[in-house]
């Protein structure tokens, strides 16, 4: 019997150390999220998959200096505004923080929920069963929301080659894909079905969703600055946002001015920008929006 156990204490032993070996290649390519789970910020910015791959924290320090920018968007089901996200700033955000700049992405569908329905989809997310947001590798986050082999963490780490879409330990999502006309109009047509025939007739604005936006840029009032940016899906996505919410512009400057923070709507650019899908903006724009929205910050603190 003590050889027994002898041979299986070895066995977990050995297994264990395996495990500890692969999660500690943990980068980039493990997933979209992964790496929003190993260090806490002081400069954040929030929002969903529009977000994440639009606004660029290397820009941001280079016209803020002294200023570490974390990118704490995640997607549409992840990373709405609600109370899931709230707990999960407040974890992510250093305790410390004071002076902070914080730039809230805003559009429709972050402040939205399904009609009648009184769940929200971020509790089945990282965000709801994360305890740890400043641990490198974090294992908490590889145990409960990593569902593939741990084998692939290794095979597919970061050393080898970045994957299509590689997120930066900036928590920027950087996406490389084909943006010539022909590709980005057919992943456009898949866009547009989605948001006009599903997201428009199944979600309406949530008034539950509004409250803990509204919280939530009085939490981060108590550390800093906040500034809220609408980024533009295409221009048949913005029409489609526009019957969905035609005053949605008008409720977010209302917001805006009641709780002490500012507002920048980019949806008239639209055409100058490039898009992926017709709804995220490709890298190259979004180091022009990011350009442009520090230059709009800067207006306002020069105020």
């Amino acid at each position: 019997m003590k050889k027994f156990l002898f041979k299986i204490s070895l066995y977990i032993i050995g297994l264990i150390t395996v495990f500890l070996f692969l999660g500690s290649y943990g980068d980039g390519n493990t997933d979209d999220n992964y790496l929003q789970f190993v260090r806490q910020g002081d400069n954040i910015i929030m929002g969903d998959s529009r977000g994440a791959q639009a606004i660029i924290p290397d820009t941001l320090e280079k016209n803020f200096p002294g200023h570490v920018f974390d990118n704490f968007s995640l997607n549409i089901t992840y990373s709405p505004y609600g109370e899931i996200y709230l707990k999960g700033l407040k974890r992510k955000i250093k305790p410390n923080t004071k002076n902070g700049i914080f730039i809230l992405t805003v559009d429709p569908w972050n402040v939205s929920n399904a009609k009648n329905s009184k769940s929200f989809p971020e509790e089945h997310s990282a965000l709801n069963n994360m305890w740890f947001y400043n641990l490198n590798p974090n294992y908490e986050y590889l145990i409960k929301n990593y569902h593939k082999s741990w084998f692939l963490i290794y095979r597919d780490r970061a050393a080898q080659g970045k994957s299509n879409t590689f997120l930066h330990d900036n928590g920027w999502l950087e996406v490389t894909v084909d943006v010539s006309p022909e590709k980005v109009a057919e992943r456009e047509m898949e866009k547009v079905t989605f948001y006009r025939d599903v997201m428009a007739t199944s979600q309406e604005i949530s008034p539950v969703r509004l409250k803990y936006f509204e919280e939530t840029i009085q939490f981060l009032n108590q550390h800093g600055k906040v500034y809220l940016v609408r980024i533009p899906g295409g221009v048949k996505v913005n029409e489609i946002e526009q019957k969905y919410a035609p005053h949605f512009n008008q409720l977010m400057k209302e917001i805006a001015q009641r709780n002490h923070a500012s507002y920048f709507d980019f949806c008239p650019l639209v055409k100058s920008y490039t898009f992926t899908d017709g709804n995220h903006l490709y890298k190259e724009s979004g180091k022009i929006l990011t350009k442009q929205i520090a230059d709009s910050i800067k207006k306002v603190q020069k105020l």
